[in-house]
């Protein structure tokens, strides 16, 4: 039986993508394969930069502030494409987003669909990324510390590949016009000014129709609270996808995984709340300072020549 406590967390690469056992084999290349259609919205980020919010607030949007009923009725019609595969996407009903974690090069892209990229500091990124695998049973890393987790996000060696490299890819595509991008601190600075431009974006529908009935907007800002997205979001969640463990060859990490033992901790419930703090700035409790002045090398190389960092200029970040 392997033992608690590691220094990295578990995962392994499929298709270029380096990935949780919470994500099938099968799932992940139906996603990257999935051809789409002129009438698809694409919400897009790294992980922990915001999509979760971004989810819930174009679902109410196009609702007109009628929350899911369910986490079932929310993932039909705002499906995780590499979690759940290509089929929930063509089965979702419309309109609808599709989300994604994906760099533009792995991105499924046509010019009719829309695709909105959401961003996140990355000192925030990365605390809120360390609490996220802490609480996600099939990580293995429960009791891991943000200096391990650290290591990886710096270093661009973790889940979901290099912050960096996806965030480039998409910023070179920031001004196309099928693509709405977006900072979470400009989002959570002036959430109904961000609301009524993505409303627009999707469709002139939707932002006349929050601009004539105001209380639409109400709504969909009070159901997208981080204190009703809390408890929206609360409880045991489990995999949709991967009930029988997928191939264990080639995993990162240190932990000598068995079936049982992954079949078992992909079936367990989250240990702690999937939608956490919500704000922004937290990384000042995390980072020590040489933590900061490594952060800052990594910026500096894998920025250099691009303006990408003024999108925080206002934040304060070092």
């Amino acid at each position: 039986m392997p033992t608690k406590g590691k220094s990295t967390p578990v995962y392994r690469e499929i298709e270029g993508l380096y990935l949780s056992y919470y994500f099938s084999d099968e799932s992940v290349r139906s996603a990257l394969a999935y051809k789409p259609r002129p009438d698809d919205v694409f919400l897009v980020g790294y992980p922990k930069c915001g999509t979760t919010w971004m989810q819930y607030l174009l679902w109410n949007i196009f609702s007109g502030g009628v929350p899911p009923r369910d986490k079932e009725e929310f993932m039909a019609k705002s499906p995780f494409l590499e979690f759940v595969g290509a089929q929930a996407a063509e089965q979702m009903p419309r309109p609808g987003v599709i989300k994604t974690h994906l760099p533009f090069d792995k991105q499924p892209y046509s010019k009719e669909a829309k695709y909105l990229y959401v961003t996140r500091n990355p000192y925030d990124c990365c605390v809120s990324y360390y609490h996220h695998m802490k609480i996600m049973p099939a990580y293995f890393f429960e009791d891991g510390t943000f200096d391990q987790f650290f290591e990886l996000f710096v270093e661009g060696t973790g889940e979901c590949g290099d912050f960096f490299d996806t965030l480039l890819s998409w910023y070179a595509h920031r001004n196309d016009p099928n693509v709405f991008f977006l900072t979470y601190e400009d989002l959570k600075k002036d959430t109904a000014s961000w609301v009524l431009k993505m409303a627009d974006f999707l469709g002139k529908e939707y932002g006349e129709r929050l601009r004539s009935d105001p209380k639409v907007l109400e709504r969909i800002l009070e159901a997208s609270s981080v204190s009703n997205m809390k408890k929206a979001f609360r409880g045991e969640w489990k995999s949709e996808v991967a009930r029988e463990p997928p191939a264990l060859n080639d995993s990162h990490g240190s932990l000598q995984l068995s079936e049982e033992l992954l079949e078992a901790a992909i079936k367990k419930p989250l240990t702690g709340d999937f939608v956490r703090k919500g704000v922004v700035g937290d990384w000042r409790n995390y980072f020590s300072p040489e933590q900061i002045e490594r952060m800052k090398q990594r910026i500096a190389t894998k920025t250099a020549g691009s303006d990408v960092m003024q999108l925080w200029k206002e934040f304060d970040l070092p």
